[in-house]
């Protein structure tokens, strides 16, 4: 069998701790990119290498170029007194997608779980109350993915704030197209929980 030279091994390696990216997929990327020309690897290298120095915002802590991101830069959603709490910078990314949320956001970082030593200081708790007291939000959403440690972490977050401010978790449930029969009785139960008048 064929040794293939280390810079290869190297490359494949290094694609495979991309989610989603196994040995035999990163391998075929590797095999295209030895077609491409020195600029077009280049570009790419350089692309990935400045990650390193990409900057998070001070207030929310979503990618930024500057010190506050495009979204808490924006004085009109500051201004609407909404805060929207999400776990991670993709959670933000889909939300915004939808285009029906104007106000702010803040990223936790995760979830509380004890058994991995995630707690209230790992996912800066005090700063973000501290954020929506200073900045006078009247309204929060607990944008939080639905599991055990999910909703232990709305319910602790929501211990940490004063009373005056109202605090509502997203709904879950059926999604649009969905069957009953094939939806997990976790799903169905959240579905049950979130049901409105009709």
């Amino acid at each position: 069998m064929i040794q293939l030279p280390e810079v290869i091994k190297n490359a494949v390696d290094a694609l495979t701790k991309l989610p989603g990216v196994g040995e035999k997929t990163a391998f075929r990327m590797v095999m295209s990119m030895t077609n491409w020309k020195a600029s077009e690897l280049k570009v790419v290298g350089d692309s990935l290498t400045n990650l390193k120095d990409l900057k998070l915002c001070q207030d929310c802590g979503m990618f930024a170029d500057e010190d506050k991101c495009s979204i808490c830069a924006d004085e009109a959603r500051a201004f609407s007194r909404t805060l929207c709490v999400v776990e991670n910078a993709s959670d933000l990314m889909a939300i915004e997608k939808s285009g029906n949320f104007r106000g702010v956001y803040h990223i936790l970082g995760g979830v509380l779980n004890p058994l991995l030593g995630v707690g209230p200081d790992e996912l800066r708790m005090d700063e973000l109350r501290d954020r929506i007291v200073q900045k006078e939000i009247e309204e929060v959403i607990l944008a939080i993915n639905p599991s055990v440690e999910g909703d232990a972490t709305c319910s602790y977050f929501k211990t940490l704030l004063p009373e005056t401010i109202r605090v509502e978790r997203i709904g879950f449930g059926v999604p649009i197209g969905g069957s009953l029969e094939y939806l997990d009785p976790m799903t169905i139960t959240k579905a049950l929980e979130n049901r409105k008048r009709f």
